[in-house]
């Protein structure tokens, strides 16, 4: 490369073009600094909030997923259920059998933020947590397609969430049994 940069031509653009790159990369380096604020700001948020503090403790969920999804969740008190907060959240699917046919589909009415959100959690979270990994890798193994896995495992994963918002609890991995 440095021998290549001693005797590298430019063309005769470079004199407009390189004050639009130098002014394009100040811009962006400006961006850069105005994201880790906002991130800072973030996570001074979720420290405030018990359920983006109870999502955060999830491995997967960084602070912007915990702090969209308790945000976009706003309180508990709205959900009678962890179903009803499933399929808030997108992670439920709603029956969609009739006569012989069997069948699901997505429900329609989840906000569609916190579904990203999760989606995007429990992206990360298949690859920090050994277990759901492998149940991931069962659905997949079953047909189902990646985003249909995805939602499965976070079904899963809102069940924990609510019961740790019950309780009062941070995220804790289950032990795994010593091999015989």
């Amino acid at each position: 490369m440095t021998r290549w940069q001693s005797s590298a031509v430019f063309g005769a653009e470079i004199a407009w073009v390189g004050p639009m790159i130098v002014e394009d990369a100040k811009r962006l380096l400006q961006l850069k600094e105005a994201i880790d604020e906002l991130e800072a700001q973030l996570e001074a948020l979720v420290k405030q909030s018990s359920l983006a503090r109870l999502l955060n403790s999830i491995p997967g969920f960084g602070t912007i997923s915990a702090a969209e999804v308790s945000g976009e969740i706003g309180t508990m008190t709205r959900f009678t259920s962890e179903a009803s907060l499933a399929i808030y959240l997108g992670m439920a699917p709603l029956d969609n059998s009739s006569g012989k046919h069997k069948g699901s589909k997505s429900p329609q009415q989840v906000n569609k933020r916190a579904k990203a959100a999760m989606m995007v959690g429990m992206g990360h979270h298949i690859r920090k947590v050994a277990e759901s990994k492998a149940y991931y890798e069962k659905k997949r193994a079953e047909g189902k397609k990646h985003n249909q896995a995805l939602r499965s495992l976070g079904r899963h994963i809102t069940r924990v969430f609510w019961s740790m918002v019950k309780s009062n609890h941070l995220y804790k991995e289950k032990k795994q049994s010593p091999a015989t």
